[in-house]
């Protein structure tokens, strides 16, 4: 037995070394990364060329003073401290607010009615939700310039009480059929379990409406209304197109901040003043979308815990 041990140890092959499998999976690792960086370097690169670069040159344009012609002059924070005073950039300020108070809510509650509408699931719908979502596929531009000429007999838009709510309407009908298609996504999400259970308990529609959908469509509601409040605080193709190239008109009424801005720039020309509004309008933007990722960071399932 004991030499049957021995000529068993004896004929055993000799251990190889273990492959080098983790040099191998990080050399096939680089070479998956270089293949992904060199498929994504062409959009990289118009992100840095058309978004990165426009960025840092407004940001340096802030701090000076320039007419598009003269030499560029160095005025630190003049530009800002003169904006704090300035009246006009106030008054645009405030054209803005009653815009965006009157837009926002009026887009969320139309893109809610028309996606009820649509999740009823009546004949059509689907030709519906094409309809309804076509005008915010359109051109901001070529539909502002159409309902110049649809609006300009009846004189709404040369009115200075009339111009700003036609134009907000305008931008209701432009984007509530984009904001029904979230709605809808959202409506659509919803357990059925939880409306048959209140339809047994004796829930009606509006109360199971009030009770269970929109508290579930919390989340949906607020993405809307975030992205919604954003673009309306940068109108500007639309407004431009509705007053014929006069950001303003009549009298200052719809003169918008980022039609402002234009105005600024290339009207004035005051580049160094334009390029600090547009440093405080990117603030704004961004404060909006932290609190947007706030949000979203402590509600990132539905809420079931619902009374009847």
């Amino acid at each position: 037995m004991a030499e049957t041990t021995e000529i068993s140890a004896i004929s055993l092959p000799a251990p190889q070394p273990a492959p080098k499998l983790f040099g191998t999976h990080l050399g096939r690792r680089k070479r998956e990364l270089l293949v992904a960086f060199a498929m994504l370097a062409p959009s990289l690169l118009g992100v840095g060329i058309f978004l990165l670069l426009p960025l840092i040159a407004v940001f340096a344009l802030s701090f000076t003073r320039w007419n598009l012609v003269g030499q560029l002059q160095f005025v630190g924070f003049a530009n800002f401290s003169a904006l704090a005073t300035d009246a006009s950039t106030w008054s645009s300020l405030g054209v803005t607010a009653l815009f965006a108070l009157f837009a926002v809510p009026a887009t969320l509650v139309c893109g809610l009615l028309i996606a009820l509408a649509l999740n009823s699931r009546i004949p059509g719908s689907r030709i519906a939700s094409f309809l309804f979502v076509l005008p915010w596929a359109a051109a901001p531009l070529a539909l502002g310039v159409i309902w110049q000429w649809l609006l300009t007999p009846s004189g709404v838009l040369s009115n200075p009480h009339t111009a700003l709510p036609a134009m907000a309407g305008i931008y209701v009908w432009q984007n509530a059929g984009y904001v029904a298609l979230f709605f809808l996504a959202g409506i659509r999400t919803i357990p059925s379990s939880i409306m048959a259970a209140a339809t047994l308990d004796g829930a009606g529609a509006i109360r199971r409406f009030f009770s269970i959908t929109l508290p579930l469509l919390r989340p949906t509601t607020f993405f809307v209304g975030a992205t919604s409040l954003i673009t309306a605080v940068q109108v500007f193709d639309l407004a431009y197109g509705l007053t014929g190239g006069s950001p303003g008109y009549p009298a200052g009424s719809t003169d918008l901040f980022a039609a402002h801005i234009y105005t600024t720039a290339f009207v004035s020309p005051r580049i160094g003043t334009a390029a600090a509004m547009a440093v405080m309008m990117a603030v704004a933007v961004l404060a909006l979308s932290a609190a947007q990722w706030l949000y979203f960071s402590k509600y990132t399932t539905f809420e079931l815990g619902v009374e009847l």
